[in-house]
């Protein structure tokens, strides 16, 4: 029948777009796919070390002294040196688990999808962000169980003038195990984060005539001698809403198993990555795995600030 003007708008329902045929397609949008630097994992920035696993298990020593039980003693002339046996950490053992995702995607989906060629690079960037979630929020559980050491803020940040002290405090505890601890680094969710950086007290001790300022930049890279990071509440270390305090040189690290496999190349946070062909369905397999376990060396050098 005749066309009409001016013509019925496109429509969309669900996944269906209808368009009058004497219309042009609507313009698509095509937004860029977030990495995982943009959804902010922080396991790999607080478990900075790196191990190598073999046998499916890890075995390591858990808070080493630095120092021999027995007292240096004075030493007569011609006298034997006092033998002392050095203390070992406590052993303990992980094992390592594969943790992975696959996706198919067919010939038609790669050749019609609205994305053309980025297809299947961002069906496998989800994949790789998804592995990397889950190897984040096993590794921030493990630290949640093994940092047992608490200290109490001196009150709510939201109204206390009083975070640096709390931060000090904090570090005060950990230097002082003498266990050779340097605190480097503070983890805190985006809602402790806010109210840190607008704190009166902490404001005032900033330079101000500076293009660094937080009220400039948005952000605070470094309080206190320790690396400001910032993480969803989702992922933080058990779920609270707290804030943690960590010398991540000594804290522990992440035990990856290496293998020979054919076909795998690594991608972003030690994740490997294949594509495999798969001919009788006129299409590719892709995946993404990370074989890897959480390891806890020195759980003393972590402390949690409650009640912030």
């Amino acid at each position: 029948m005749p066309g009409s003007y001016p013509a019925a708008p496109p429509t969309l329902s669900g996944d269906l777009l209808t368009i009058h045929r004497l219309l042009q397609s609507p313009t698509q949008i095509q937004r860029r796919l977030r990495t995982f630097t943009d959804l902010r994992f922080v396991s790999d920035q607080i478990l900075t070390q790196r191990f190598r696993s073999n046998g499916g298990a890890v075995l390591y020593e858990v808070s080493e002294p630095i120092l021999n039980a027995r007292p240096v003693e004075s030493v007569s002339p011609g006298s034997e040196y006092p033998l002392d046996v050095p203390l070992s950490g406590a052993a303990a053992i992980a094992a390592v688990q594969k943790w992975g995702q696959a996706i198919f995607m067919t010939d038609e989906e790669i050749l019609r999808n609205v994305y053309a060629g980025n297809a299947v690079d961002r069906n496998l960037r989800k994949t790789v962000n998804s592995v990397i979630k889950q190897v984040d929020s096993v590794a921030l559980s493990a630290i949640a169980s093994a940092v047992t050491q608490t200290i109490a803020a001196v009150g709510a940040w939201s109204s206390a003038t009083t975070i640096l002290r709390d931060i000090e405090k904090a570090k005060a505890v950990i230097v002082d195990l003498n266990m050779g601890y340097m605190p480097d680094a503070i983890l805190m969710s985006s809602n402790k984060y806010a109210l840190m950086a607008s704190d009166p007290t902490i404001a005032n001790l900033r330079r101000r005539e500076t293009t660094d300022n937080p009220v400039y930049t948005g952000k605070i890279d470094v309080l206190d001698d320790l690396t400001v990071i910032v993480a969803p509440l989702s992922s933080m270390p058990g779920g609270s809403d707290d804030v943690w305090i960590f010398d991540t040189q000594q804290l522990g690290g992440m035990a990856d198993e290496q293998d020979a496999a054919p076909g795998y190349t690594v991608s972003d946070m030690a994740i490997q990555v294949k594509s495999v062909r798969e001919e009788d369905r006129d299409g590719w397999k892709l995946w993404g795995r990370r074989k890897t376990v959480p390891v806890i060396q020195e759980p003393s050098s972590g402390i949690k600030i409650t009640g912030t």
